[in-house]
């Protein structure tokens, strides 16, 4: 019985696998891509993202059925708490200019099932979301017309009752995907030179509405004759943020545009920063406009800007809103369509999706066969399925997607920056004895372990200290910490942050309503979780950092990255276990490919299997601290006579 069990070897080696993260190139501005796309044209590719038709339907329905005019307290704190996950994004994206967006960045500091699985649940969120802003698109423009296309449909066509699809075959929806499918394949140019029109478009109505809406507001409808401002007190303004929160969700579109950045380091944080911004400031206005226009009990939540207009006398600024709509939804469109073939891509290309995903056309270089390919599949959703019971799915797959970039930046700024060895020229053995330059900041190398045992006790205080080493004024406190290897504490204490999260989230969301805890239960449970919160929390900040870069660094990490952490699995709790069950449905087909796939086919994997001649070199650094360095040595054709062979004494040793 015993012989078929795994040995522990094996175990470790298959963990190992699971974790591996992805080696980086020394060039990264290196790409097979065009590198086009200014700072100008990544911010409005942002904002295209975000501004999208919730502009024009979700601050009605927030301002009437959950928070009324305090809607824009709903949008501040919300803006605010994207803010946390955008700078988060903005650091990834300067350091690392790889298309990905959020697989990337979780492959290159957590590991590569986490990678595979946030990139996996991100085509779907961009499959729905995209088909989705297309019924809805194809919806506004029939009812403009009394609902001729689906009426027409219904008679020719006809309709049926099938759950989980549609009441009748959405082919406008379906066209116009196809078409914009037809623009994205034409190269990232064309495309943002498309956002750019759609988006100035937008832009302009909603400037016609903020400069006819502060005209017509009267503060009257403000005032407590009508409801007041806050009429569902705090607990309305926070559900309206909970809402409102996925308003923000399209910046990562600028992550994912890294890779066709012109200057990647400056253009990304800028859009970012601009693009969420504006957006926050659109949202703000228009919500401070529309629920002074007309009163907020009032409203109607399909077409609550458009009704304000007709109401106070304007009924033909109905059809600019209507102009404006479409516009914001055609750009949230073209956003979909030109993230979701770029994550595709760089999944194939780390060998972890399919490898023909990973062709980038010659002429226009972008990944034409994943445009067209996911292009059919979003008109294929909006063609035939009822989107109404999946769009929920879309936030569950966004906010894991923040949580990981959230932990992945704390992991990464408290890992070890590498330093490059170099190899020992042929002939040439390093000294065994132990060296000391005239220069501090000069490694010294060594071959035998013992040689630097006490040097390094005796100048590891002296020196500077390395990333995720402990701080030197909690060595005192802390020594026994010191123990481990830099960046090891980070980790553990990262993990212990994320689930002491997630039972302080859910104790708040289910304790009183499904648990019927009693509340002195309820209360020492906030208080223990709020504790190995916050000591996980200062455990690692006890730890050293990297030091200031030359790209973007988000501040006060890692408070800023574990409040985003926080929030976002807050927001997960409150999704529907419908949702829930969904998720755990495709997180399942993904494991099967990633296990028949992925696991097998990445590049990690194929370096890994590299036959290699090591040698061993312990290295001291400037901060007192040792590391082994494993180089792959080259066997030479000629052997040099009367030379020793390095390896096989090293080994000996």
């Amino acid at each position: 019985m015993a012989r078929w069990l795994p040995r522990s070897t094996d175990l470790t080696r298959f963990c190992q696998k699971l974790s591996r993260v992805k080696t980086l190139e020394d060039d990264m501005m290196e790409t097979s891509f065009n590198r086009c796309l200014s700072t100008i044209d990544l911010t409005l590719l942002g904002i295209g993202g975000m501004v999208g038709s919730g502009l024009y339907v979700l601050t009605g329905t927030v301002a009437k059925e959950i928070a009324g005019p305090a809607v824009i307290v709903s949008f501040i704190i919300a803006g605010f708490a994207s803010l946390l996950a955008a700078l988060c994004y903005a650091e990834f994206g300067a350091r690392v200019p790889k298309t990905g967006s959020a697989y990337m960045f979780t492959y290159v500091s957590v590991g590569e099932i986490w990678a595979f699985l946030i990139g996996w649940n991100v085509l779907l969120e961009y499959m729905i979301g995209g088909a989705a802003v297309a019924r809805a698109w194809s919806g506004y423009l029939d009812s403009i017309f009394n609902h001729k296309i689906k009426n027409f449909t219904e008679t020719h066509v006809g309709a049926w009752q099938v759950p989980f699809l549609a009441r009748y075959p959405d082919f406008l929806a379906a066209a116009i995907l196809l078409v914009a499918t037809a623009f994205i394949s034409f190269g990232a140019k064309v495309s943002s030179w498309l956002n750019h029109v759609f988006s100035a478009i937008s832009m302009g109505v909603i400037l016609f509405i903020l400069i006819m809406g502060f005209v017509l507001a009267q503060p009257k409808n403000w005032s407590t004759q009508e409801g007041g401002f806050a009429p569902y007190g705090l607990s309305g303004i926070m559900a309206g943020t909970a809402t409102c929160f996925y308003a923000f969700v399209g910046f990562d579109v600028i992550a994912a545009s890294s890779e066709e950045a012109r200057n990647p380091q400056r253009a990304v944080p800028r859009a970012i920063a601009f693009s969420l911004g504006l957006a926050t400031g659109a949202y703000i206005l228009v919500s401070v406009v529309l629920t002074l226009m007309v009163p907020w009990h009032s409203l109607d939540p399909d077409s609550a800007l458009a009704d304000a207009f007709y109401r106070r006398g304007y009924a033909w600024a109905g059809f600019l809103v209507a102009a404006g709509s479409i516009c914001a939804m055609n750009t949230v469109l073209l956003s979909n369509l030109f993230s979701l073939p770029r994550i595709v891509y760089a999944m194939a290309e780390d060998g972890l999706f399919f490898q023909i995903f990973s062709r980038v056309h010659p002429r226009t270089q972008v990944p034409v066969v994943g445009i067209v390919v996911f292009g059919l599949l979003m008109a294929l959703l909006a063609l035939v399925f009822d989107l109404e019971a999946l769009v929920q799915f879309l936030s569950i797959g966004t906010l894991l997607a923040y949580t990981f970039v959230a932990a992945s930046i704390i992991v990464l700024r408290f890992q070890q920056q590498k330093v490059d060895v170099p190899a020992p020229a042929a002939g040439d053995r390093p000294n065994p004895e132990p060296h000391e330059g005239p220069s501090s900041g000069e490694l010294k190398e060594y071959e035998s372990f013992s040689d630097k045992l006490q040097l390094v006790d005796r100048d590891k205080t002296k020196q500077q200290r390395e990333p995720g080493q402990l701080k030197a004024a909690f060595e005192p406190y802390l020594e026994f910490l010191s123990d481990f290897y830099p960046g090891e504490v980070v980790t553990v204490a990262v993990v212990t942050l994320m689930v002491s999260a997630i039972c302080l989230c859910s104790i708040l969301v289910f304790g009183n309503t499904h648990l019927h805890l009693p509340t002195w239960s309820y209360s020492l449970l906030l208080v223990l979780f709020s504790l190995g919160f916050l000591l996980s929390l200062l455990l690692i900040w006890a730890h050293e950092q990297q030091h200031s870069t030359q790209t973007f660094q988000i501040p006060l990490v890692p408070l800023s990255p574990a409040l985003s952490i926080v929030l976002n699995i807050y927001l997960m709790l409150k999704l529907s276990y419908m949702t829930w069950l969904r998720f755990a449905v495709w997180l399942l087909l993904g494991l099967l490919v990633y296990f028949g796939y992925g696991i097998w086919h990445s590049k990690e994997n194929l370096r890994e299997l590299q036959p290699q001649r090591l040698s061993a070199r312990y290295v001291v650094f400037p901060s007192g601290s040792l590391e082994e360095r494993v180089q792959a040595v080259q066997p030479s054709s000629q052997p040099t006579a009367g030379l020793p062979d390095t390896d096989t004494d090293d080994c000996k040793r």
